[in-house]
């Protein structure tokens, strides 16, 4: 049952005093009674009664007899407050018939300036990761994100509703900045993703290039809008540009952080100064591949103290991160084999570090390369002694 001091709140709302709201509740429970018992049961003080009971019966919700002892009697809730609940609803429809000239008044203005306005959906941060999970279960096409720490921790906690998407055949896109490779939220992804990192903190998801969700990283919250917007034409053109620069991932999660950082670094480095490396060593030295290696080293990358076959784990990752290509070795001809789709000379440098890491370990290699035009390209390193290759 509702307390009838809870019901004395509640009446306040519709006009009445305080005293009033607790008198009218007394007379409502107990009846007609006196107005001594009114002070009583409504804790009133004796001097405030009479006054307040005169304006009970003056807003016509109470009536007051005029014999001693003054007796009072509620009205019927009904009928005590259908005047005051029409008035309400008048006052509130005119204030709805306020705003639609408002707002007409505001959109002639803004299509005379030559401006529309847009609507934006904000949400509260307690509610943005359900509203993600929705709208990735409703997703008909793709899915595509550039995600943060922040955004990255959603999207794991998302891994069932993607897992369905992927057996839908949804075209789900992930970038991630470097950091985060290897990381445990990283690992949480579901395989069939297609990862890539870039340099970009921010947090925009796009639903079948039709829908964004933005989200804040710094407070939480999140705004949904239509790719159909002058921001989210540019947000779904900044995606398709920044997923084309990124760096392919997706063979790196299954490796710990450190070989994933490993990995991504040697990849950094020679994207960013390997091939011109690559052209000075061939010009100027005779032990290019040791150069290359000892070049990686003095950048943080410890690759002598490697075995064999992590540095075969490593310069395959690469391969495959940067030209789609692998590294194998063949035991009957006791040679390895990289193999590039692209034949842009990217495999070079790949070839020429594990070649310096051989060289170095003692081992005498020569090198091979094949460039075909339309197949890409296949590197020979072959080497004058057995090596122990698991």
């Amino acid at each position: 049952m509702v307390k009838g001091q809870d019901l004395s709140v509640s009446l306040e709302e519709f006009g009445l005093s305080k005293y009033e709201a607790q008198a009218y509740v007394t007379l409502i429970t107990k009846g007609t009674i006196s107005a001594s018992e009114l002070a009583y049961y409504s804790n009133l003080p004796r001097t405030k009664v009479y006054p307040t009971l005169l304006k009970l019966e003056k807003k016509k919700i109470a009536i007051i007899s005029k014999s001693k002892p003054i007796m009072c009697t509620a009205l019927a809730p009904e009928d005590a407050f259908d005047e005051i609940i029409h008035e309400q609803i008048n006052h509130v429809n005119a204030m709805n018939s306020l705003i639609t000239k408002l707002k007409k008044l505001s959109e002639d203005s803004k299509k005379a300036r030559g401006s529309e306005e847009k609507r934006y959906f904000h949400l509260a941060p307690n509610y943005v990761f359900k509203q993600l999970q929705s709208m990735i279960d409703g997703s008909k096409t793709s899915i595509h994100a550039i995600v943060d720490s922040w955004g990255l921790n959603l999207l794991s906690q998302c891994k069932d509703v993607l897992i369905n998407e992927l057996r839908k055949n949804i075209d789900i896109k992930i970038v991630i900045s470097p950091n985060l490779v290897g990381t445990e939220t990283f690992h949480e992804l579901p395989s069939g993703i297609k990862l890539k990192t870039s340099e970009s903190s921010q947090n925009v998801i796009i639903f079948d290039d039709s829908e964004i969700l933005m989200i804040n990283s710094n407070n939480g919250k999140g705004a949904i809008f239509l790719s159909t917007d002058v921001l989210g034409t540019n947000q779904v053109k900044a995606f398709d540009q920044i997923w084309k620069g990124a760096i392919k991932i997706t063979n790196l999660i299954d490796m710990t952080k450190s070989d994933a950082q490993e990995t991504l670094k040697a990849v950094q480095l020679i994207n960013e100064n390997g091939l011109g490396f690559v052209l000075n060593s061939v010009l100027n030295s005779k032990t290019k591949g040791i150069d290359l290696l000892m070049f990686l080293e003095k950048n943080g990358l410890d690759l002598q103290s490697k075995t064999l076959d992590d540095m075969i784990s490593l310069v395959d990752s690469t391969l495959d991160i940067t030209c789609s290509g692998q590294l194998r070795y063949e035991p009957h001809g006791n040679h390895f084999v990289i193999e590039s789709k692209a034949n842009s000379g990217h495999s070079i440098p790949w070839a020429l570090l594990l070649e310096g890491y051989l060289n170095k370990k003692g081992v005498k290699t020569k090198m091979i390369y094949n460039d075909h035009q339309r197949t890409g390209e296949k590197i020979h390193i072959k080497v004058d002694s057995k090596i122990n290759v698991n």
